[in-house]
């Protein structure tokens, strides 16, 4: 049955006319190649940014939804719950 099957793809494929490429399949696939290598190196190019400046220590903020006032820093075990 598959046999079969795969014979009557290959047979449609045939009939039918592939869609015009506008360029040769090596050319486009350059171009992807080269799209997403310049996507890499914009991405790679970010990736130091949060190490530029030393870190601050967090203020209070009223306005946060759920501040940590818990003093778990205090203590060495990891959760008090």
């Amino acid at each position: 049955m598959l046999t079969q099957l795969a014979g009557v793809v290959v047979a449609a494929a045939e009939e039918h006319d592939l869609a015009p490429l506008i360029a040769p399949p090596f050319v486009i696939g350059g171009c992807m190649f080269a799209a997403l290598l310049l996507l890499m190196v914009v991405a790679v190019s970010f990736m130091n940014l949060g190490n530029r400046h030393s870190a601050v220590q967090e203020s209070d903020d009223p306005h946060r939804q759920h501040t940590n006032k818990h003093m778990h820093s205090d203590d060495s075990a990891s959760s008090n719950h």
